[in-house]
């Protein structure tokens, strides 16, 4: 699958569909296919769907090791112009939610509609630091870090300490807009949130943006969307909400 060149970085993505552009903005830990896999079929259908790995994750090149959230809605940005995407929707999830609403409030006019999923208004730190390499090494978290090694090889070249770190930072103080960048979020959004979810709620995120759709998932958790969870429903109601 293909590589972009993006200033200091040679980012990877999977691409599926044709039509309007969907960009999939994936979470932490994560990358692009794995943490919207249940999603590749029901939206590539109609859609044009984008599932790059972030800076610092998956497959994606950069001598610079560094990232946070903010970087990456930049490279977002840089991404879409690359490929001559005027405007793209918007699916973030998790960390992918807080690119995708520093997206929308930097780049207005390339985000044609933003979906999140576990998204947030302000931080939740709390448990962050007990995924700093020498936590984990201590709770003897082994499979966890060779996972990590394994899933970032080709990002962190073996370096799986540093990512954990950049990791931690961001979601210590993920997101971080300001009162003027909510308000400059302006196209249609819909706010999804697991009412067991322990990173955000929908409503702190309609409080930010008014005009918002939202919808809690009742019994759901961090990551309804995923296999296993309240897929099909969620499936539905954000290609509706695409569709409308």
């Amino acid at each position: 699958m293909p590589y972009v060149k993006l200033n200091d970085l040679n980012l990877y993505y999977e691409e599926f569909g044709r039509g309007e552009t969907v960009l999939f903005l994936h979470s932490h830990f994560s990358r692009g296919l794995l943490a919207f896999s249940g999603q590749i079929i029901p939206f590539s259908g109609k859609y044009r769907c984008l599932y790059p790995d972030f800076r610092g994750h998956g497959r994606t090149l950069c001598d610079d090791l560094t990232w946070n959230s903010r970087m990456v809605a930049d490279d977002m940005a840089m991404f879409l112009d690359k490929l001559e995407i005027k405007q793209a929707h918007i699916i973030g999830y998790s960390c992918g939610a807080y690119v995708g609403c520093y997206m929308a409030a930097k780049y207005p006019q390339k985000v044609k509609s933003l979906v999140t999923i576990g998204g947030a208004a302000y931080p939740r730190p709390e448990g962050a630091t007990d995924f700093l390499p020498e936590n984990l090494l201590k709770n003897n978290s082994i499979d966890f870090i060779e996972d990590i090694k394994s899933r970032h090889q080709e990002a962190h070249r073996g370096d799986w300490q540093t990512y954990l770190r950049n990791t931690v930072a961001d979601w210590q103080q993920s997101p971080s807009l300001t009162d003027a960048e909510w308000k400059n979020i302006k196209c249609p959004a819909f706010f999804i949130n697991g009412e067991n979810d322990p990173f955000g709620t929908c409503e702190e995120l309609l409080e930010k943006v008014p005009s918002a759709k939202i919808y809690k998932v009742l019994g759901g958790g961090h990551r309804p969307h995923f296999v296993g969870e309240q897929i099909d429903d969620i499936n539905k109601r954000i290609l509706d909400f695409l569709n409308d």
